[in-house]
């Protein structure tokens, strides 16, 4: 399947709520509604965080999958900015289709064209496919990564 990927608008945030409540992602917990469209809106004034939605090619444009982009600016690297991809989730019916890999290479091009030096994800330890999946779309284990729960 090849998708049809744009940014996301309040009318697509039930289909990915609906996709974050799949068990793999987290756990059947999402926010309300109103919860995502106030953070709808607070992303927008980021000057470069996105919400992006994959829709199926058929007619209905069925939300299929959705990733979240951050383009920030930085004052090592010479200045370059760097992107962060996360919340990466396919619905289940459509895994193993070309989705995920889809928006990938939507971000990594995103990425370049902004003149971003990397593109980094997090993944849970967990999940050992998601982790075999990014690694065949050339994304290198790198470093540590450490959080602190607040």
């Amino acid at each position: 399947m090849t998708p049809h990927i744009r940014q996301a608008t309040e009318a697509d945030l039930t289909a990915v709520l609906e996709l974050y409540a799949q068990p793999d992602m987290d756990k059947g917990q999402t926010l309300t509604l109103d919860q995502a469209q106030k953070l709808l809106q607070t992303f927008a004034l980021y000057p470069s965080y996105r919400l992006f939605v994959a829709c199926s090619p058929a007619a209905s444009a069925q939300v299929v999958g959705s990733y979240a982009l951050l383009i920030m600016h930085n004052l090592a690297h010479r200045g370059s900015p760097s992107a962060i991809v996360e919340d990466v989730v396919v619905a289940s019916a459509h895994q193993r289709q070309g989705v995920g890999q889809a928006m990938m290479r939507h971000a990594q091009s995103l990425a370049q064209k902004a003149g971003c030096y990397k593109l980094a994800l997090s993944s849970n330890l967990s999940r050992t496919q998601a982790h075999a999946f990014y690694r065949s779309l050339g994304f290198e284990q790198h470093g540590l990564s450490f959080r602190m729960e607040l």
